[in-house]
């Protein structure tokens, strides 16, 4: 007998560093889905372990196809 293969995700991550350093990221498909790390890679698997609790609860929010994040600089007059 096959093994059922387990469903895949393609999530789009934020990553973001706040002013103390730590790396703060979020999963915009899940609403509340954020973790934080004194490093990139401790970030990440933070944010596996707050995906996997999210999972649990709803199917993430596919509505819009991810393109990519930009980041712009803007001076108000």
């Amino acid at each position: 007998m096959k093994a059922a293969k387990k469903k895949s995700y393609h999530l789009p991550i934020l990553l973001e560093q706040d002013e103390d350093g730590f790396y703060i990221v979020t999963c915009p498909s899940f609403k509340g889905c954020h973790s934080y790390g004194k490093t990139v890679d401790q970030a990440m698997l933070n944010i596996r372990e707050a995906i996997a609790l999210c999972l649990e609860e709803e199917e993430p929010k596919q509505l819009n196809h991810f393109i990519g994040f930009r980041e712009i600089e803007f001076q108000p007059n």
